[in-house]
């Protein structure tokens, strides 16, 4: 569940709200795997993104020379792709996983 804040920021029309491609790439080789149950499918959970006009977030030079430069304080390939691309981007991260507070000097983090 997220909290009331988080829900008050993804409603807040003002912000912009993306969803990594890391994300996509992490849940589609998880699900592959039997690591990831997942009552939809990946297109399905692309279109329910982009329906609730959340907008996707592709890799870019930028995010791979910061990435070519992030402390290694969190092993999780995905995670680090994320914190990359939040670092390149400006953006804040909203997430559950305490590991993200490593880099809370680097990029801003919201924790739900």
């Amino acid at each position: 569940m997220l909290s009331e804040k988080i829900v008050s920021v993804i409603n807040d029309s003002s912000n912009n709200i993306y969803v990594s491609h890391a994300s996509f790439w992490e849940m589609t080789i998880k699900k592959s795997l039997g690591k990831l149950d997942l009552i939809t499918s990946i297109s399905d959970f692309y279109r329910l993104v982009l329906e609730n006009s959340f907008m996707t977030l592709n890799f870019d030079i930028a995010a791979y020379m910061v990435l070519e430069n992030l402390p290694l304080y969190h092993q999780d390939p995905f995670d680090r792709m994320i914190i990359s691309q939040a670092i390149s981007e400006s953006l804040t991260i909203i997430t559950q996983d305490q590991k993200f507070d490593l880099y809370k000097t680097l990029v801003p983090i919201t924790f739900n």
